[in-house]
This record gives structure tokens, sequence and C-alpha cells, in this order.
């Protein structure tokens, strides 16, 4: 369960960090408006391009999480394996 909470925690942040710096919510944030300095550096496209690059690397993430979940599930855990010590 707490698996399926992170996939989920992984995919959410990366489609917010993929969106949010092209839409116009980026451009009037409470930091862009009141320090000008900041507002001409996240305003560069450089700057959004990486903040969504950080978005597909979350979402990568989760199908990383994903795969390992899957190829987990025909498996058995460690601890059920019984060792034959031959003598």
């Amino acid at each position: 369960m707490r698996r399926l909470l992170l996939i989920a925690f992984f995919f959410e942040v990366g489609f917010v960090l993929i969106l949010v710096p092209w839409s116009a919510f980026w451009d009037r944030n409470y930091f862009a408006q009141h320090l000008p300095m900041i507002q001409s550096i996240i305003t560069n496209d450089f700057f959004r391009g990486a903040v969504s690059g950080l978005g597909v690397l979350n979402i990568l993430m989760g199908i990383g999480e994903i795969v390992s979940l899957f190829l987990a599930r025909g498996q058995e855990p460690v601890s059920s394996l019984r060792y034959h010590v031959e003598e």
C-alpha cells in the first residue's frame, strides 16, 4: 500500500513540475511580484525547462517503481526461502 502511495506521489509531483512552470500561475506568484531579481530568474525559459526536467525525472522514477513492483510480485520474499545445508 505504501508503495502505491509513493508511485502516486511521484506521478503527481512530476505532472505538477512539468505543467506549472509554463502556466500563468508561475508568472503571478508571490515571490515573482515582490522580488524583481527572482522574477527575472524564474521567468527564464531555461529555468522553466530545468523545473520541467525535474518533473520528467519524477515520472520516470514512478515508472521505475511500477516496474519493480510488478517484477517483485512474481518472486518469493527472502525470509520465506528455506536453505538446505548439505552435510
